[in-house]
């Protein structure tokens, strides 16, 4: 159990978030149609189970609403995906105090404690390209490379979709977002969702591996800038190491291991997305997560 921890941890949270998006999404929408049934009845015995069916859902739809580009936390708390945001503010959108009070809430963790950790443990595309690299690994495609591109090729997207934002006036990656896609497929029906999720598997799984996380998508990449600057990163004992690479081989980002083998210290790469499987895999103990400033490793 331990030797896969942090995986566990990373499946329990990103379902978790995806059930109760469908559950609070759900309850939203069917509040209405009870509080019309309720409307249209004497207030008696049965009207008052409608109106408990009402407060029901309404605690359950509290939990969390909305999106992985806008939801409420608890009914009350905001959160706003800053790369969605910044779209529509190039696009010349008004926006509303709670969408900035989201984005302040979201750079304020995600700046503390890892821009990517967004990327590993909310975003539900990973749950797609992590059975494509597993898959991969079972067929003996790991060296399977049919499209050459470049890590910062993600970030030319990122810009070229605000410039397609200023230019139309629309959020422009927003028009395809596979994330928010996903997200809402699952409470309104797939749709779009569906073959986005099935061009991303195969593109990851039969042309480039971790191709759309590790060198498309502008969201990861608006991401690794947010937390260029913070205090959890993963620490590296070059006098623990053997030199197995076997961290190098499962980390979806393995560029971000340069130093592995080579010198103590720690991962400061913005590509790191923070999943500890290289932790996981290391039978030697080189690798564990470290707060800077502070002893605590885990």
């Amino acid at each position: 159990m331990r030797a896969y921890r942090f995986l566990f941890a990373r499946r329990l949270i990103q379902i978790g978030i995806l059930l109760l998006f469908v559950f609070g999404n759900y309850a939203v929408l069917d509040i209405r149609k009870h509080q019309e049934v309720y409307q249209m009845r004497l207030l008696n015995t049965a009207d008052a189970d409608v109106n408990g069916v009402i407060l029901h859902k309404e605690n359950l739809s509290s939990l969390l609403s909305g999106d992985l580009s806008f939801a409420y936390v608890l009914g009350k708390i905001p959160l706003s995906e800053p790369f969605a945001t910044l779209q529509l503010v190039v696009a010349g959108g008004g926006l509303a105090l709670d969408v900035w009070l989201g984005v302040f809430v979201v750079v304020l963790f995600y700046g503390l404690v890892g821009g990517r950790l967004y990327c590993a443990y909310v975003c539900p595309v990973n749950l797609i390209t992590d059975c494509a690299n597993f898959l991969r690994r079972k067929l003996g495609w790991q060296g399977l490379k049919m499209l050459n591109l470049k890590r910062w090729f993600k970030y030319g997207v990122l810009l070229l979709s605000l410039l397609l934002s200023f230019v139309f006036g629309v959020g422009a990656f927003e028009m395809i977002n596979p994330v928010s896609s996903l997200s809402r497929g699952l409470v309104f029906g797939m749709g779009f969702g569906l073959l986005s999720v099935a061009m991303i598997f195969v593109f990851d799984l039969c042309v480039l591996k971790n191709g759309f996380c590790g060198y498309i998508c502008p969201i990861g990449a608006s991401f690794g800038l947010i937390g260029k600057f913070s205090i959890l990163r993963v620490s590296h004992q070059v006098n623990h190491c053997t030199k197995c690479k076997k961290c190098v081989e499962i980390c979806p980002e393995p560029q971000v291991l340069d130093l592995v083998g080579k010198r103590s210290g720690v991962v400061d790469a913005m590509a790191c997305i923070k999943c500890g499987r290289c932790i996981e895999v290391c039978q030697d103990e080189a690798l564990e997560f470290k707060i800077l400033g502070g002893r605590n490793e885990y």
